[in-house]
């Protein structure tokens, strides 16, 4: 790791490779501040007010942490040995220390200077520190935060790592929690626990976060299964499910199917026409605009929605995500050509959307899911009771929602309803904690709730209201035990095999 240009062109990424390769979703990290982008060559990339560009990565193992050089060039750092406590001087106490802004000699014009003579940022740390008049007579706590905080402001330090549901869920919670309804990372976790995403498993999702809660299933369930996504009015939002950087395996078990189609599947009056003349109908719309820019096409309108990305907790630094189409046939408007071959190719596209939601009809149509997840910005209520029927019996079900009384009324109607067991409503409680060498302690700053989850598990109903039959025979077992006496019960043999 040498320098930038060590491996100008390396081989592809394969499957579990750990090392960085061109077009890949990266997740820059610096200090508790993330952002997802896409590494491309020569493209520029701005984060917590630096810019630079990421060509230099290429090649690298995830989690190498680089130093911005002039020019926005990113270089490996090594890794330098702390100094032990015996090494240092360092004060008893801070009672003598008065904050009057004369400790230091440096001033804005020398540091200034230092830095357009090309000194880097630890060099200008070390120079704060031979010039500040007080240092020494800090604890060595003290000293540690001085540095910490002269390190965060002119040391331009980027850590590249790999995207997981843990870094994007905090990534979107610390800076944007209105685009995940609010959802925090550890009520996440719960979720997927409670649901018994495996792999393996047919799941039923519908989520308006922005496709994180999907992009964790797919995590967590390798490729392996199938998952059919309900969304609501045009097509899918899976920005946040971009930014995993899924290979096209994971996609070929991906299933999406409007949420307005449930009710005609459930009542058997669904047909394949009823999707053939919507689409012809937008078509038509299209044709009858006459221009390039009519409906967004669902990939889009994903890009759209990830106009802002969780990344810092401070409001005045308005970066944006920069991720690109899904599709890797998109095109931009001077690059499609003429009018008729751009519809030609909308057309296309179209048709294959309406197979794939065909194919996932067909799924739903087998009522025989592992599992529902359910967190959207919808009421809860009426969205379980129609999605509980696509459940096979004896499995699980999460609800998520940011408020408790939507889901109080939705356990009331479950218990109503029945064919429901273990019903459960809950609330997770998070602090963070600091643990350093004697001074562990609960951090001042606490999030104040994460939202609610409603989980239970799905049985077969009792039907036997509807079947005289089965009442009659329930009704003469009872009769049976009742009337007999515990005393002069009497073993049957059968009973012994």
């Amino acid at each position: 790791m040498e320098g930038s240009g060590e491996q100008p062109g390396p081989p592809p990424p394969q499957p579990g490779d750990h090392r960085i390769g061109d077009g890949d979703f990266v997740v820059l990290k610096r200090e508790d501040v993330f952002k997802a982008v896409q590494v491309q060559r020569r493209k520029k990339v701005t984060f917590e007010k630096q810019w630079f560009y990421l060509d230099n990565v290429i090649g690298h193992s995830y989690g190498t942490t680089f130093e911005v050089t002039s020019g926005g060039s990113l270089q490996p750092t090594k890794k330098k040995e702390e100094p032990t406590s015996e090494t240092k001087e360092a004060g008893t106490d801070n009672r003598n220390i008065v904050d009057d802004g004369k400790s230091q000699k440096l001033t804005q014009d020398d540091i200034k200077a230092l830095k357009d003579k090309g000194i880097k940022g630890e060099e200008i740390v070390q120079q704060l520190i031979e010039n500040s008049t007080t240092f020494r007579d800090k604890t060595e706590f003290a000293q540690d935060k001085y540095i910490k905080k002269k390190k965060k402001k002119y040391e331009a330090i980027v850590t590249v790592v790999k995207p997981s549901t843990r870094i994007l869920s905090i990534m979107y919670y610390a800076r944007e929690p209105g685009k995940i309804n609010h959802m925090r990372y550890d009520t996440l976790a719960q979720m997927l626990t409670l649901g018994n995403i495996r792999a393996g498993n047919k799941m039923i999702v519908m989520e308006t976060c922005a496709g994180l809660v999907l992009g964790a299933m797919m995590e967590r369930m390798g490729g392996f299964g199938s998952i059919i996504q309900l969304y609501p009015g045009g097509g899918p939002v899976r920005a946040a499910t971009a930014c995993f950087g899924f290979p096209k395996s994971f996609l070929s078990g991906l299933y999406e199917f409007p949420l307005n189609k449930v009710d005609s599947l459930l009542n058997g009056t669904f047909s394949a026409e009823m999707l053939s003349s919507e689409l012809k109908d937008s078509a038509s719309v299209e044709e009858s605009n006459g221009t390039l820019e009519e409906k967004q096409t669902p990939e889009q309108e994903n890009e759209d929605s990830v106009a802002e990305a969780p990344e810092s907790t401070h409001p005045k630094e308005q970066e944006t995500m920069e991720i690109v189409s899904q599709d890797p046939e998109y095109k931009d408007p001077k690059e499609r050509g003429s009018k008729k071959d751009y519809i030609q190719e909308k057309q296309r596209r179209q048709e294959e959307q309406r197979k794939r939601q065909l194919e996932a009809a067909a799924l739903l149509s087998e009522r025989n899911a592992d599992g529902l997840i359910v967190a959207s910005r919808f009421h809860p209520t009426p969205l379980l009771l129609s999605l509980l029927d696509f459940v096979a019996p004896s499995r699980p079900f999460v609800v998520y929602c940011q408020y408790k009384e939507p889901l109080l009324e939705c356990y009331t109607k479950l218990r109503e309803r029945g064919g429901v067991i273990n019903l459960r409503l809950s609330e997770t409680w998070l602090r963070n904690y600091q643990v350093l060498p004697d001074r562990s302690h609960p951090k001042l700053l606490m999030s104040g709730g994460g939202g609610y989850l409603l989980s239970g598990f799905t049985v077969t109903m009792d039907n036997l209201k509807a079947d005289p039959g089965l009442k009659s025979n329930s009704s003469t077992l009872e009769l049976c035990k009742t009337e007999e006496p515990a005393a002069k019960k009497q073993k049957c043999p059968e009973s012994d095999s």
